[in-house]
């Protein structure tokens, strides 16, 4: 059971990963550090909103409309970090 629950933290670990290298990149790409018409970038944008869309949608739903200003990634990125420490302070008891 223990093995399932540090598999578990890892599938987190990887969600705030990718969390963050979307908020870092919407960031840059709103200044003009990068520019999505690039290839590359623009793979990589399409695959983090394709990936991170699922997570995103509910959390839009719920939260109300903000001008310009999108939350959910801020919600989810919350969310994960309670379930991360839920699951760190319950780890105890599959000993």
């Amino acid at each position: 059971m223990q093995s399932l629950l540090q598999i578990l933290l890892m599938v987190v670990g990887v969600a705030k990963f990718l969390i963050f290298a979307h908020v870092i990149m919407s960031w840059l790409i709103n200044f003009n550090v990068l520019n999505i018409r690039q290839q590359l970038v623009g793979q990589i944008w399409y695959g983090l909103n394709r990936l991170l869309e699922p997570l995103y949608a509910p959390i839009r739903r719920v939260l109300p409309q903000t001008a310009g200003l999108d939350l959910a990634p801020l919600v989810a990125l919350l969310a994960i970090f309670a379930i991360e420490i839920i699951i760190t302070n319950n780890m105890g008891a599959f000993y």
